[in-house]
C-alpha cells in the first residue's frame, strides 16, 4: 500500500478543520480538488475515510486513525525543516501573522521593515483579528503566529492554552488619562473620585485595571460613558468627558496636548505575547515559511518583535527586559500632567 504524504496533509486539514470547505481554504486548494485527494486516498486504503452522511464531513474511525499519523509525520517533517533552515540561516516562503489592532500599528509593522531586510525571501502577510477566531484559526492551520494581549493577573498563555506555546514580547502598563483641559488638574487618584469616568465594560482588561484603583483607594468610579475601544476612550477623554483608563501603547497615536497623564500609580499592565502551534498547524504543501520559535528562543518573528526599534529604541517608550524577560512600553516624562500645570 502507498500513501502519498501530500493527500495525508489534506485528510489532516479536513481533520484539524472540521470540513471540506474549510480545510480547502487553509490549504489554498478548491473544495472539489479536496475531496478528489480524498477519494484518491480512499481508493489506495481500500477503505472510507470520510463520513460523508452528515452535513459536514466528519472522519470514520479508520480516518481518525490516519490523520494522527499524518500528525505525526507533520511533526516530525516540521521540524526537519527547522533544522534545515537553522543549518543555512535561511528563512523562506509565506507566513502569516495576525495581532490586535495596536499590535498591527506598532509592533508588526516595524516589524515588517526589519524582516524584509534581514530576511527578504520571507512572504508575510498581516491580518487584524484577535479573540476566540483568531485562536481557532492559530489551532486549525490560518494562522502561523498570533500576537495576543492579556491582563498581567492573567496565567501566562500556555497555561492557558496547553496546546499552544509562547514567547512574551512586552508590558504594556496601564495608564490613568484625563482631559489635558480639566481644572484643577488632578495630582493624584483621590482628585479623580469625584470626576466622571469613560469605563470599560466589566471583565474586559481595562474594566479590571479600574477595579483594581478604585478598590486599592475606596472609591467608587462615576460611569459617565462606556468604550469598547482604545481610540473611542481617548475620543472621549479629548472631549473633556471623563477619563480613563488605557495601556501605553494606545497611547502613541494620541497627541500630547490633548491628553494628561497624572502622576498616578499605574494601574497593573497587560502582557503583549506571540503564541504559534506547539505542533505544526496544517498547511499547503511545501517548505515551512520561517523559522518557528524553540524552547527560549523567539524564532525569526519573535526576535524581531522584541528587538530595539520595534515600539522605539530604548528611551522612545520601550524599556529592554533582562535577558529571558519580556520588555517595558513606558510613558515618556514629558506627557506627565504635572509638567502641564
Amino acid at each position: 500500500m502507498e500513501l502519498d504524504p501530500r493527500r495525508l496533509r489534506v485528510l489532516r486539514a479536513v481533520a484539524m478543520r472540521g470540513g471540506v470547505v474549510d480545510a480547502a481554504k487553509v490549504l489554498h486548494l478548491t473544495p472539489s480538488a479536496v475531496s478528489q485527494h480524498l477519494a484518491q486516498l480512499e481508493r489506495e486504503v481500500g477503505q472510507p475515510l470520510v463520513d460523508r452522511s452528515r452535513r459536514r464531513a466528519g472522519l470514520t474511525p479508520a480516518g481518525r486513525l490516519l490523520a494522527a499519523r499524518a500528525e505525526r509525520i507533520e511533526r516530525e517533517l516540521a521540524e526537519a525543516r527547522r533544522e534545515l533552515s537553522e543549518l543555512t540561516g535561511r528563512s523562506a516562503g509565506p507566513v502569516t501573522v495576525a495581532a490586535f489592532s495596536s499590535a498591527v500599528c506598532h509592533l508588526l509593522v516595524p516589524a515588517l521593515a526589519a524582516l524584509a531586510r534581514t530576511h527578504p525571501e520571507l512572504a508575510p502577510r498581516v491580518v487584524e483579528a484577535e479573540g476566540p477566531d483568531a485562536l481557532r484559526e492559530l489551532r486549525t492551520g490560518g494562522l502561523d503566529l498570533l500576537v495576543v494581549e492579556y491582563d498581567g493577573d492573567d496565567p501566562d498563555p500556555h497555561e492557558q492554552w496547553p496546546d499552544l506555546a509562547s514567547a512574551a514580547v512586552a508590558d504594556d502598563e496601564y495608564r490613568v488619562v484625563t482631559p489635558a483641559d480639566w481644572s484643577p488638574p488632578p495630582h493624584s487618584v483621590r482628585d479623580l473620585a469625584e470626576r466622571p469616568w469613560v469605563t470599560a465594560p466589566p471583565g474586559t482588561a481595562c474594566g479590571r485595571a479600574l477595579a483594581r484603583i478604585s478598590a486599592q483607594y475606596a472609591f467608587t468610579p462615576r460611569h459617565a460613558h462606556t468604550a469598547l475601544e482604545f481610540p473611542t476612550s481617548l475620543a472621549l477623554v479629548r472631549a473633556g468627558l471623563g477619563a480613563a483608563v488605557v495601556p501605553t501603547l494606545a497611547l502613541t497615536d494620541a497627541p500630547p496636548e490633548t491628553v494628561a497623564l497624572p502622576m498616578v500609580p499605574v494601574a497593573g499592565h497587560r502582557r503583549i505575547a506571540a503564541v504559534w502551534p506547539a505542533s505544526p498547524p496544517a498547511r499547503s504543501p511545501g517548505p515551512r515559511p520561517w523559522s518557528r520559535p524553540s524552547a527560549g528562543r523567539p524564532g525569526t518573528w519573535g526576535s524581531h518583535l522584541r528587538r530595539d526599534g520595534v515600539w522605539g529604541r530604548e528611551g522612545r517608550g520601550f524599556r529592554k527586559g533582562a535577558r529571558g524577560r519580556p520588555g517595558q512600553l513606558r510613558v515618556p516624562p514629558a506627557r506627565s500632567a504635572q509638567q502641564r500645570s
